[in-house]
């Protein structure tokens, strides 16, 4: 998700929808965690940005585990160059800045505030909040306890854009590899005292119409739509 002109949540293959010149002002990417379809452009985002010269770095936020596994698995030398020591050590032009469930960082006129939430590996959720309202990010999870509260202590939020995998008939592998069925978002949205527009992602290739259907289906009452490339959603 491109937010404004100069952050991203995430930066899996969907960069690859942006035009080069969209990339050119990033200089701020929020991961929610370390796995592949997450952060896969990442490599292509930094190496397209660099600049011997440039003014602003590109900042990472993570977890301390997620940004432990970017640097060994990606930016090592052997996958991909070491952005963190070029064009020099004293001065590179990627930084990571560890980012942990309860910090709060801003940018311009935005907060970021990371949210815990249950996936299989280490993961954050982001809420991001402007003079105009807030909306929020679930990254992968699973039901948890921690996501439900933060949304709830947000009077303005307009956007929640939430994932959900698989297919309930699918529940068992959804659960045990971290991700949200429609019976068990539904469940949980209940929890949900706002009603901002909903948007579903993360969803199965393929499953898309069932998913939606499932969820619209179990929770009627709720302004429930499928995040789609091209989206604008505006707070």
């Amino acid at each position: 998700m491109l937010i404004d002109n100069d952050v991203l949540i995430d930066a899996g293959t969907g960069i690859g929808d942006l035009e080069l010149a969209d990339l050119d002002s990033i200089r701020h990417v929020f991961l929610t965690h370390a796995h592949l379809d997450h952060v896969a452009g990442l490599p292509m985002l930094v190496d397209r940005v660099f600049d011997a010269n440039f003014t602003e770095p590109l900042t990472v936020y993570a977890r301390e585990e997620t940004l432990r596994a970017v640097q060994a698995h990606l930016f090592n030398g052997v996958i991909w160059p070491d952005f963190t020591k070029l064009p020099s050590a004293e001065n590179p032009m990627l930084r990571y800045r560890f980012c942990s469930p309860g910090d709060t960082i801003r940018i311009g006129h935005r907060d970021f505030y990371a949210v815990d939430v249950m996936h299989s590996v280490p993961s954050l959720g982001y809420t991001v909040q402007n003079s105009g309202g807030a909306f929020a990010v679930s990254g992968d999870t699973k039901s948890n306890e921690t996501l439900w509260p933060v949304l709830n202590s947000c009077p303005d939020l307009r956007v929640l854009v939430i994932e959900v995998s698989f297919p309930d008939e699918m529940e068992r592998l959804a659960s045990e590899s971290g991700h949200y069925c429609p019976r068990t978002l539904t469940r949980d949205l209940k929890r949900l005292r706002h009603n901002p527009e909903i948007w579903l992602t993360g969803m199965k290739p393929g499953e898309e119409a069932a998913i939606l259907r499932q969820v619209i289906k179990a929770a009627p009452d709720r302004n429930i739509q499928m995040l789609s490339r091209g989206t604008v959603l505006t707070v």
